[in-house]
């Protein structure tokens, strides 16, 4: 039987392809970090207190009230006499005698006849207007007295503002330490005095202040 030999064709390539393999992208997140948000609280500053003292003295116990600051420093509200109308109230638990020890020195020295102006830090409440009349009063000098309208006059005011300067005199909440009692009539009466007349006589007996037919 005859044989025939098969030849493989030079020119016919076999080209095998591999699939290619898949590219596997792996991502990588991070935790995000949480925002730490801290909140610094300040503490509390310490509030100023609301203080009072008496202070013994010819013309009875005096009421002194006042603030005091977290530094210890003392500012003086009002000074009033026994009876006074328009007195402060004070509640016994605030009483504290040391931070007045200042007050309580001059005060000593004026009533012995040592000390003639104070210096003493004065914050009283009031109107503008009512300001304005009682720190015209620390120009009064010590041993002599004003009016109601000469008063008037050195705030540059009409004489129909005299009842209004009256008036604030009235309310002034520092009795003594802002000296409305040397402010008089102009016929040399003593009146409107929240301490009462026989009180604004006596300091201006003791001042020396009264004119003679006054004596």
């Amino acid at each position: 039987m005859p044989t025939h030999t098969v030849h493989a064709d030079p020119t016919v390539r076999t080209t095998h392809t591999l699939p290619a393999a898949p590219i596997v992208r792996t991502t990588h997140t991070s935790p995000a970090t949480p925002t730490v948000r801290t909140t610094h609280t300040s503490p509390t500053a310490p509030a100023v207190r609301t203080v009072h003292t008496v202070h013994p003295s010819p013309l009875g116990d005096l009421l002194l009230t006042g603030s005091v600051s977290p530094a210890g420093g003392l500012t003086l509200t009002s000074l009033s006499l026994p009876g006074q109308r328009g007195a402060p109230a004070v509640r016994p638990e605030e009483r504290e005698d040391r931070p007045f020890a200042g007050a309580h020195r001059q005060l000593d020295a004026y009533f012995a006849g040592r000390r003639t102006r104070f210096g003493l830090r004065l914050s009283p409440a009031g109107s503008p207007f009512q300001q304005s009349v009682w720190r015209a009063l620390d120009d009064v000098p010590y041993g002599t007295t004003t009016t109601y309208g000469e008063l008037a006059a050195r705030l540059g005011l009409p004489r129909a503002a005299i009842r209004p300067v009256g008036r604030a005199l009235g309310a002034n909440p520092l009795l003594l330490l802002r000296p409305c009692h040397r402010v008089v009539g102009a016929d040399g009466s003593l009146r409107g005095y929240a301490a009462g007349a026989d009180r604004k006589l006596w300091l201006l007996t003791h001042e020396g202040a009264l004119p003679p037919a006054l004596l």
